[in-house]
């Protein structure tokens, strides 16, 4: 048997930036096992799996197609670079004739449209809430040591937990923190963590005008750091929404490889996240 498989970057228009993910068009699903075998071998955050729905159509002439992400160790809710870079191959390798195609996934139905070089993601929005920071003390010290901590919020949905340095921080703090993902995995056993997001105002005044700046860390699913993340964004979106006042954002995931976002929190309780692809290997596997 044999897999066609892409690697894009997502949120970046260059090689070895954004966040990396391998995308599989299949003709026919697989089994579970077989999925996680194969995104254990990529060994990406994430590896996607694109199947058709009907079978009279092609990956050029449908518009709904089945999606499915992969860890190294576990399925996953909602990826968003993921979803990126699998819209970027149907548009751009199968040449997809439709202006939006839409991804029926564990999260419900995900469109994207092209817009310019860039991708648009319609995604959930998934608004925190404030919580007491003494109740996760010892994720926080594992996170961000001794660094001021403005705000701790958690979306229960997503598991997702958030946690705002001070503005009185600069990036550099957030760029140069030492995540032990070990450390991490042991402050946090309860099962409301899946996912922690460590966030600080941006610079809107400087060039290019960020927003907001971010780091995520998934180990709870054998992620320790994600480079660029579009699911983190559907929390950091609505915290950063409320707190700015704003609905149209610019984001800043500064990992080491870093990547940029564009958001837009609309009042359907959607978010639209936006970005660019940069395709780096094109293969096949063999099975």
């Amino acid at each position: 048997m044999e897999i066609p498989v892409f690697t894009l970057d997502a949120f970046t228009n260059l090689p070895f930036k954004g966040n990396p993910a391998a995308v599989c068009p299949l003709m026919h699903e697989l089994d579970d096992d077989l999925y996680q075998k194969i995104a254990a071998e990529m060994n990406l955050s994430e590896t996607a799996f694109i199947t058709r729905i009907n079978s009279s159509d092609t990956f050029t002439t449908g518009s709904r197609f089945r999606l499915r992400w992969f860890t190294p160790t576990t399925e996953v809710n909602l990826c968003g670079h993921a979803t990126l870079a699998t819209a970027a191959v149907l548009f751009q390798y199968e040449k997809n004739k439709n202006p939006k195609l839409v991804f029926e996934t564990r999260s419900g139905d995900l469109a994207v449209t092209q817009r310019g070089n860039e991708y648009v993601l319609d995604f959930p929005l998934n608004p925190p809430t404030q919580e007491d920071p003494n109740e996760f003390r010892d994720i926080i010290k594992a996170a961000v040591g001794n660094h001021p901590v403005q705000d701790v919020s958690l979306n229960s949905v997503t598991k997702k937990l958030l946690i705002r340095l001070c503005d009185s921080c600069d990036r550099s703090v957030l760029a140069n923190l030492k995540v032990d993902p070990l450390a991490l995995l042991k402050s946090e056993t309860s099962g409301r963590v899946k996912g922690l997001i460590v966030t600080l105002k941006g610079s809107p005044d400087c060039q290019p005008g960020y927003d907001f700046y971010s780091r995520f860390f998934g180990p709870w699913s054998g992620i320790p750091e994600d480079p660029v993340t579009g699911s983190a964004h559907t929390v950091l979106g609505a915290y950063w929404s409320q707190k700015l006042g704003k609905k149209k954002m610019l984001a800043y995931q500064c990992s080491s490889r870093g990547g940029k976002l564009e958001i837009e929190v609309r009042d359907d309780g959607r978010i639209n996240i936006a970005g660019e692809v940069n395709t780096f290997l094109q293969g096949v596997i063999r099975l």
